[in-house]
Parts: structure tokens; C-alpha cells; sequence
């Protein structure tokens, strides 16, 4: 026992030495190719000398690093994310710079900007160098997992023996694209966990997960769909956009203020928390949860940050470690270089269908494909490392890139490739921590590829609509911009308020025009003139060609409004019109989406903040392309096509998703599982006989 001991210590001792050594050279190069780095004075000093000063500087730099950084980023907690990360480098290399004026000789100097530089690439060295020698030293690497834990997590008493449950949501992957990336090889970490060949069967050789397809509300979009899971209601959410009469305001689900509201009346609704509420954290999602630790949360970037709703597992389990900075810092650059690489070749090749990629989008595809994906991963790690109960976390990278670069593709699969990456480190955290922990990985939404509504007919769904109604069309018509849940994740970290989407957005001065709102390819059209939701007659007397106008477009697949006669109708084309109590999934404008379309438009009709007319573009069943009214040609948000087919892959301890038979529909009833594994892992005790009440419609 004692052998092993001193073992122990000299292996440790001789890694540190080892890193030590490492930086040393790193040092000495470092000094001979930055001309404003030096380590010898004027006059020139001997080899030995150099060496020792570069030593001793060296190793000040990496006591100052391990006693130091952990404080500084301590103070610095209430910061925003990506200030943060910047004002990293800058506290390196301060850092440096002190390290250099402790060297007894003081010959060594450097200029502000190349003590950046220097700390940096020492820190990575340093990192890269102390992880390879750890690699086979499983208890090396369990103290390396450890550092990224809460530091408050040494003082809290054992873990419970109860398995804790993890749910990693891969935003927008589908169900199909899953089994394929599976096939192809993408996924070896999925394709383990569902055994031989990948099938999703529960009998598969040596699989320890089943494989689950669900079925979206109408409103096939994150906010929707994480808003139904975490808080166990979407109740009266008909898109990622819609105009409320009543307050005179477009809600927007990516806007923090919206974000917080849609969680508040959720909580109204159901009475409870959420599924995170007992020792629960939430990671990079739009709503809590009824989480305690929460890390880029939107539904609380606008509140004041403070002890009780910041993140130190979070931000400060990442930052405390300079080098992360360093390696996301060049992981960001990469991937900005390989969008940009891969825009202008689509741009050479003229493939089609293809939306602009230029502007802040590859500095966005970055932070949703490197920073979220760093830090939120960086946080559930330390989640498990402290053992906590339950943890809801929201990965974005595939949903962001499949938006520009469609849903299959050498894009999207370098981006699956990464997330199973995720995955495999997640799984090997959880080996070392306080407590067994069952892997629970879903998605929110699918995504339907197809060229945009703009890009078939030459305008866009809103001056469809000015034109139907009479109203002069203007010659350079205005885009919808893509409502993705990255650029509201970067303007959440930068602190700055998320935009809506463009002009078309905001209510007119001129009341009497139509707010015409877009949600992938699912379309809202309001009067904000008329403070209640208008029938088909009213339309009808008010713009008598609007209707038949959107019904008969080719790019139009059918219509809900109001009736006075019939409480709600459907409206398709040549004259189609079907009540909504006759509507069903076999005949008529629905048949192309697929089982459930009716039940779907049914309920969101029931909704009291539908808009005056909902427009659900065309579907092409041969292809599985719809056509969406925003810039984006992987899109969801409506009916059709792959966009409302999430999947669920769960361990095979839990019991069944559902019954032989049943289908999982909505986002409600994926809740409720979650919440019954939770129970079956003696985790947090939701009552599970309070069923979410649905008001009236």
C-alpha cells in the first residue's frame, strides 16, 4: 500500500518534471524566433545561463498559472462568456510577464503583445505535454477530469449511490440522419451503445441503448420542442415567431425576455419547476428547467448576474484552465477557415440550392461548433464530477451548420463526427465520477432540406401576401433571416439583446397592414388592426383575394384559419376547404405530411395566440424537401418531411418509451418519460399523476 504510495508521487513528480522540461525548450525556441522576446541581456549572455534563466521562467510561469489563475477567473465569473475568453490571453500573458520579472538574473523581457503569443503556446504545450503522459495513468486522468469539477465538490460529503441521469440534446439531428452517420461510420460511440449494425433494435449484439423515433408538434422548432421537455408545456407556442394581439408584440423564442416568459407561463400552467428542479443543471438551453446551475441559459442572460444564477461549474470549470482558452482559441480559427473554404467551394461549384454564408456567419458557425460545444461539454463533465442528479444539456453545432449547408453533406458529417466525439468523452467522465450515470442523448427536431420559398418563385412569402391583399409590392423585397439558436447564444454570452429577424418583424405603423412572420417553412400571417383572431368570412369581406391567392400557390401546401361556421377550416387548393372536425391524415391537403398532421393542426388551432392565417409551405414526398420562407435550406418549424422526426436513444435499463404499438407524440409526452426514468433512477420525485391541463380552445 505505501509502495504504491511513493509510486504515485514519483510518477507525478516525474511528469512535472517532464512539463517542466518541455516549457523550458518551449521557452528557448519561443526566445530565438520572436525578435521581442528575449532571454539574455544586452551584452549577450552564455548557453548555460540562457538555459537556467529560461528554466527558472518557465517554471514561475506554471507556478503562477496553477496558484493564480483559478482566483483570477474566480473575479472575473460575472463577466460574459466571450469577454472572458478574450480577456484570457491578456491575463497570460500578464502572468508571463510577472514570471520574467522574477527570474533573479532581469535580462528577460517581452513586449506586452508577445507575452499574449508566448503564454499561450506555452500554455498549450504545457497541456498537450501533461495530457500524453497521463493517457495510460488512469489515476493521472482521474485528477485531470477532477480539476474540471466545482471546486466546492472536495467539500461535499460522498455521492449518492443512485445512478444520476444525463440528457445530451443534439439539436436538429434527426432520426434517419442519425441511423445514417451510424451506417457511414460517423458515429462509432451511438453505434456501440445500439449494438451490431445500428439498427436502433433493443436485441442488437452487445447493445446497451434503444433507439426511439418521436413526433413533433406542428411548431417543429427548439423552443417549441425544449420548452415542452424541460418544463412539460408548449401550450399556446404555434411557432419560433407569432404576434400576440393582446400585448401588441412578436414574440421571438430566442429572445432572452420571450425566453423567460414562455418559461414563467409554462410553470403557471403545469405547477412545477421543471425536470431539472432537484438537483438538477441546464447547459447551453433555452429554458432552466428548474435548474439551480445554469450555463448559457437564455431564459436568464437577461437578469443580473449574481451568486445565485451564475455558473462556476460552468464558466469557471472551463476558464480556470488557461489552456482550454488556448486549444478553443485554435479550434475557432480553424473552423472560421474551413467555412469560409467551404462556402466558396459550393460558390464554385454553383450547388444548389444555397443561401448566403458570408458576413459574422462563420465567426457564428464557429462559436456554435467550438465554443458552446467546449464549454457546455466542460460543464456537464464537471456536473458529473460533482454528482449531481439530473443534467439537461443542448449541443447546436449540427442544427447551426445543416441550416447553410442542408442536413446531409460533408459539412454536417464532420460535424456528427465531433458530437460523438462529445459523446465518448461524456461516457468516459462518467466512469470517474461519485456516482453511475445513465446517458440519455434526444433531439428537439429533425431537419427538412429544400431551396428557399425566395429562391423557387422570386419572392418571398410576405410580399405574397401584400400582393393578395392589394397592397404595393416593393421592387427589392426584404429577407427573413434564419432564426437559428446560435447567433441568439452569442449575442446571450456577449450580454447584447437578441434581434427578432429583420424589419418584417416588428409591427408597421400602418396597423392596418399584415404582420407576416416566418418559422422555417411554416408561415404566420396576422392583422394587427383586429384585436381578435379573424375567421375566413372576415378576411374574406376585408382582402377577398388573399386567401385563394395563398391557397392555390404552388409553394403553399395548405391553410388554417377560423371559421364561423365551422370553428377552424383547412384550405388547400382548387377550392379545397375541410372543418377541422372532418380533417383527418388520408385525404385532402393533408395527406402528404405524414400520420398525425391532423391531430397537430387540431391542437395548435386550439392555441389562443394562432395567427390569423397559418401557412404550412408544400411538400414533396419524393424528395422530402419543403420550402422554407427563411434563408436557410435545412429548415424547420412546420410539417413535412424529416423536420418533425426527433429521436430518443436510451439506455436499456429504463423501461420503454412507450407501449408496444404507441407512437411518442409531442413534446409533452417525451417529458413525461423523462420524468418516469428519472423516478425509476430514484432521482428527483415528480409527481407524475399532474398532467399538464389544456385550456379551452
Amino acid at each position: 500500500m505505501r509502495g504504491g504510495r511513493w509510486r504515485r508521487v514519483a510518477s507525478q513528480i516525474g511528469r512535472s518534471v517532464t512539463v517542466w522540461a518541455v516549457s523550458t525548450v518551449t521557452m528557448l525556441v519561443l526566445a530565438g524566433i520572436l525578435p521581442d522576446f528575449q532571454l539574455q541581456s544586452a551584452d549577450g549572455d552564455s548557453a548555460t545561463h540562457i538555459a537556467m534563466t529560461a528554466a527558472l521562467g518557465a517554471g514561475a510561469f506554471g507556478l503562477l498559472s496553477a496558484l493564480a489563475w483559478p482566483l483570477l477567473v474566480r473575479l472575473l465569473l460575472l463577466v460574459p462568456a466571450l469577454v472572458l475568453g478574450l480577456l484570457v490571453f491578456f491575463l497570460n500573458g500578464s502572468l508571463l510577464i510577472v514570471a520574467l520579472r522574477l527570474v533573479p538574473s532581469g535580462d528577460s523581457e517581452a513586449a506586452p503583445e508577445t507575452a499574449v503569443i508566448v503564454a499561450a503556446v506555452m500554455s498549450a504545450v504545457a497541456s498537450a505535454t501533461g495530457a500524453a503522459l497521463a493517457v495510460r495513468d488512469d489515476d493521472a486522468y482521474r485528477r485531470r477530469l477532477y480539476r474540471l469539477a466545482d471546486r466546492r465538490r472536495r467539500a461535499l460529503p460522498p455521492g449518492p449511490s443512485s445512478p444520476g441521469t444525463v440528457f445530451i440534446q443534439l439539436d436538429g439531428v434527426g432520426h434517419d440522419i442519425l441511423l445514417d452517420a451510424v451506417g457511414k461510420d460517423l458515429m462509432p460511440t451511438v453505434a456501440r451503445w445500439l449494438g451490431n449494425g445500428g439498427t436502433g433494435a433493443a436485441d442488437g449484439a452487445g447493445a446497451t441503448h434503444r433507439l426511439t423515433p418521436w413526433r413533433t408538434d406542428w411548431s417543429s422548432q427548439t423552443g417549441a420542442s425544449q420548452l415542452g421537455i424541460l418544463h412539460g408545456s408548449n401550450y399556446d407556442v404555434p411557432a419560433f415567431r407569432w404576434y400576440e394581439k393582446a400585448a401588441r408584440e412578436v414574440m421571438v423564442c430566442n429572445r432572452p425576455t420571450n425566453a423567460a416568459e414562455l418559461q414563467r407561463r409554462a410553470i403557471d400552467r403545469t405547477g412545477e419547476g421543471g425536470l431539472l428542479t432537484a438537483d438538477g443543471a441546464s447547459r447551453g438551453n433555452l429554458f432552466s428547467g428548474g435548474a439551480d446551475e445554469q450555463a448559457l441559459v437564455l431564459s436568464i442572460a437577461t437578469k443580473r448576474r449574481s451568486r445565485e444564477n451564475r455558473s462556476r461549474s460552468g464558466y469557471f470549470a472551463y476558464f480556470s484552465d488557461p489552456a482550454n482558452a488556448v486549444r478553443t482559441a485554435l479550434s475557432f480559427t480553424a473552423e472560421v477557415g474551413r467555412e469560409i473554404g467551404q462556402s466558396t467551394r459550393a460558390r464554385a461549384r454553383k450547388v444548389r440550392p444555397r443561401v448566403s454564408r458570408g458576413g459574422l456567419y462563420p465567426l457564428v458557425r464557429a462559436f456554435a461548433t467550438v465554443v458552446e460545444r467546449d464549454v457546455v461539454v466542460a460543464a456537464v463533465m464537471g456536473d458529473m464530477l460533482a454528482g449531481r442528479t439530473a443534467v439537461y444539456a443542448d449541443l447546436v453545432a449540427y442544427d447551426e451548420v445543416a441550416h447553410h449547408s442542408g442536413p446531409r453533406g460533408r459539412d454536417t458529417e464532420k460535424v456528427l463526427e465531433r458530437l460523438d466525439r462529445a459523446l465518448a468523452l461524456i461516457e468516459n467522465v462518467a466512469e470517474h465520477a461519485p456516482r453511475p450515470y445513465r446517458i440519455v442523448v434526444l433531439s428537439d427536431h429533425g431537419q427538412s432540406p429544400g431551396e428557399t420559398f425566395r429562391a423557387r418563385y422570386g419572392l418571398g412569402l410576405g410580399d405574397l401576401v401584400r400582393a393578395g391583399c392589394g397592397l404595393p409590392v416593393p421592387r427589392r423585397a426584404r429577407r427573413t433571416h434564419s432564426g437559428a439558436e446560435a447567433r441568439a447564444a452569442v449575442r446571450a454570452a456577449l450580454r447584447r439583446p437578441v434581434e427578432d429577424g429583420g424589419e418584417q418583424h416588428r409591427p408597421s405603423r400602418r396597423r392596418s397592414e399584415p404582420i407576416v412572420l416566418a418559422s422555417g417553412n411554416l408561415g404566420l400571417i396576422s392583422f394587427p388592426n383586429v384585436p381578435h383572431r379573424m375567421t375566413k368570412e372576415e378576411i374574406d369581406a376585408r382582402h377577398p383575394a388573399l386567401l385563394t391567392t395563398l391557397a392555390n400557390h404552388p409553394g403553399v401546401g395548405f391553410l388554417l384559419v377560423r371559421s364561423e361556421e365551422h370553428s377552424g377550416v383547412v384550405l388547400g387548393a382548387y377550392g379545397a376547404e375541410i372543418p377541422l372536425d372532418q380533417l383527418d391524415d388520408k385525404s385532402g391537403p393533408l395527406e402528404a405530411f405524414g400520420p398525425g398532421a391532423a391531430d397537430a393542426v387540431r391542437r395548435t388551432h386550439s392555441f389562443p395566440n394562432a395567427a390569423d392565417i397559418m401557412v404550412n409551405s408544400a411538400f414533396d414526398e419524393a424528395d422530402g424537401e419543403v420550402l422554407a420562407f427563411e434563408e436557410q435550406i435545412g429548415s424547420h418549424g412546420g410539417l413535412g418531411g424529416a423536420q418533425g422526426k426527433p429521436f430518443l436513444l436510451s439506455p436499456l435499463v429504463f423501461s420503454a418509451p412507450a407501449g408496444d404499438g404507441e407512437d411518442l407524440v409531442g413534446a409533452e409526452q417525451v417529458h413525461r418519460v423523462l420524468r418516469r426514468w428519472l423516478r425509476e433512477a430514484d432521482g428527483p420525485q415528480v409527481p407524475l399523476d399532474v398532467e399538464p391541463q389544456e385550456r379551452a380552445a
